[in-house]
């Protein structure tokens, strides 16, 4: 299997420009819908492309209906509620990635 992974394969990433100017390299995990509007999960890279911390970011997320090539904006989350409604629709999602995995290892048991 000499062959170079298919475009899917490879993980999607965004770069962030901080407010500082710094500009941080991110995977891109998920987009979530909570409350009809879209947000992203981000985890910040280093330069090796690893993640230490386990931490994540989330912004609300928009394209463009008119313009499909046109970036997405990202937007910083203001409202502390808003927040953790993502954060917890984050943690939802996580457990229903665990919980695959769990369907899986089983293979249906019928």
């Amino acid at each position: 299997m000499g062959k170079k992974e298919s475009y899917e394969d490879e993980e999607m990433t965004v770069e962030l420009e901080l407010e500082d100017g710094t500009v941080v390299n991110c995977a891109i995990i998920t987009i979530l819908t909570v409350e009809a509007k879209d947000y992203i999960v981000l985890l910040p890279l280093d330069e090796d492309g690893e993640n230490e911390d386990g931490e994540v970011w989330f912004y609300g997320y928009a394209e463009n209906p008119d313009d499909p090539n046109e970036e997405p904006v990202l937007e910083y989350i203001e409202d502390d509620d808003v927040y953790e409604k993502v954060a917890d629709a984050f943690d939802e999602y996580l457990d229903s990635c665990e919980f695959d995995e769990i369907i899986d290892d089983n293979d249906s048991e019928e």
